[in-house]
């Protein structure tokens, strides 16, 4: 198994606002729909609870939780870090989407990024992607900048594989 992250970090490395994205870019929404469909995308409960429609469509999805008796429907449902990589370890690739907690705990097992870098720093985050350690990667590829057209935020593309 592949494990991969696909995150979307302003300057401070931001990557939320309680419960919520920072920012809305439409062609990263696209990326991530094209680099995640079929596969397993993994994520936190409150990063599921955050999907405006629920489960993802044609994606795996898995939610990790404390809460034992969580249901999410269109989701399988786990409660622990060991679980999620056992439930998932005949997977082909598996991207940890979200939220903080989960990147945080994925992040010394993850074997790529795939990073959206906004030209921005948003005073409001509250929620953060972990510090990368740029001597444990290797820059696979960098796209952009790009600006997106309906919030005039500039971003780029960083895919980081490890060493």
């Amino acid at each position: 198994m592949i494990l991969s992250m696909i995150v979307a970090i302003d300057q401070n490395n931001g990557i939320g606002k309680g419960d919520d994205q920072l920012a809305y870019i439409s062609a990263d929404l696209k990326r991530f729909k094209v680099l995640t469909t079929g596969y397993t995308i993994l994520m936190g409960r409150k990063t599921f609870e955050a999907l405006p429609k629920g489960a993802l469509p044609n994606r795996r999805n898995v939610v990790i939780t404390r809460q034992a008796e969580y249901k999410a429907p269109g989701a399988d449902v786990v409660n622990s870090l060991d679980a999620a990589l056992a439930l998932c370890e005949n997977d082909e690739k598996v991207f940890v989407i979200g939220g903080g907690e989960i990147y945080n705990t994925f992040l010394p097992n993850t074997d790529e990024l795939f990073i959206t870098k906004i030209d921005h720093a948003f005073e409001e985050a509250t929620v953060f992607f972990p510090n990368i350690n740029m001597e444990e990667w290797n820059v696979e590829s960098e796209e952009g900048p790009f600006t997106d057209e309906k919030t005039q935020l500039n971003y780029s593309y960083l895919n980081l594989k490890r060493k």
